[in-house]
């Protein structure tokens, strides 16, 4: 049967666009709407719905106070939130969140978040090493406002593990309305995020588009990431990817593990799993 679906936006329009490309998908019915959050809730206690596409800004109570209601309802539908700012991504993903899209976004976009938020026959797990992909895989498109769409490359640069650019890797992210080049070299570590990613910096210099920014969300998953990052990226752990150049101690545990002291800000200690360990003093040389 196909999932049964609740949008909630207070703009009508929103809701006929959004209603108009889920018609073309064979998984999803939707079967309410309701333009305040308020409303959301009457409908989501009479109606079994497996998913929501949740606005942020609305009259009233907004999306992300419906969200964290949500967290707290036994057998609450998946939450895929549509909103025309980037801002709220990381607190949206915090409350469990499957997906955050930013208006405008196309078929292939909200195909992939549908995906997400139904399984797509896979566990939360296997996202992390199956990534989700448009099919221009090397590229996402990025939206600079109502009428204009641009598209780059994923990660710009040398790719160690299989590509043969030269030049330092560089990955998008969004930071309000811009969107934000980051190289390598400033990339401490990665983790791993429901088929997302954190980048967790160091400082950036001042005046920079990102000074004052320690950890970033982005789109793509951590397996991506590595594929694409040089070989001065190590997998500690499954949900840790690190920058072995921004290491700055090792740390000996109880029972002869160890974990990593990396250069960002708070000086985070990275876990190094077991199976892991062996690899990641080699590359460090200890």
């Amino acid at each position: 049967m196909p999932a049964r679906a609740l949008i909630v936006d207070d703009e009508a329009p929103a809701r006929a666009e959004l209603r108009h490309q889920l018609a073309t998908f064979d998984d999803v019915v939707v079967v309410g709407e309701a333009t305040t959050a308020e409303e959301a809730e009457v409908l989501i206690d009479s109606v079994g719905y497996d998913l929501i596409f949740l606005d942020i800004r609305m009259p009233g109570v907004g999306g992300i106070a419906l969200g964290h209601r949500l967290t707290k309802v036994d057998d609450a539908p998946a939450v895929v939130f549509t909103t025309a700012f980037a801002d709220h991504a990381v607190e949206a993903f915090e409350l469990g969140a499957t997906d955050y899209l930013v208006k405008p976004f196309d078929e292939v976009r909200l195909r992939r978040a549908v995906e997400r938020a139904l399984g797509d026959g896979r566990t939360e797990g296997q996202h992390e090493t199956v990534p989700s992909r448009s099919p221009a895989a090397s590229s996402e498109d990025v939206h600079l406002g109502d009428d204009e769409t641009t598209r780059f490359p994923l990660a710009e640069g040398r790719q160690s593990r299989g590509g043969t650019r030269e030049g330092p890797v560089r990955i998008p992210v969004q930071r309000g309305e811009r969107i934000v080049l980051i190289e390598e070299p400033r990339i401490a570590f990665v983790e791993a995020a429901r088929g997302y990613a954190y980048l967790t910096l160091v400082a950036m210099p001042a005046g920079h588009p990102l000074a004052g920014a320690d950890r970033l969300l982005t789109s793509h998953t951590l397996v991506d990431l590595e594929e694409r990052f040089s070989d001065a990226f190590v997998r500690t752990h499954r949900s840790f990817l690190v920058n072995t150049r921004l290491v700055r101690e090792v740390v000996r545990q109880v029972g002869g593990g160890i974990s990593l002291v990396m250069a960002d800000r708070n000086r985070t200690l990275v876990p190094v799993a077991r199976r892991q360990a062996p690899d990641v003093r080699q590359r460090l040389g200890v």
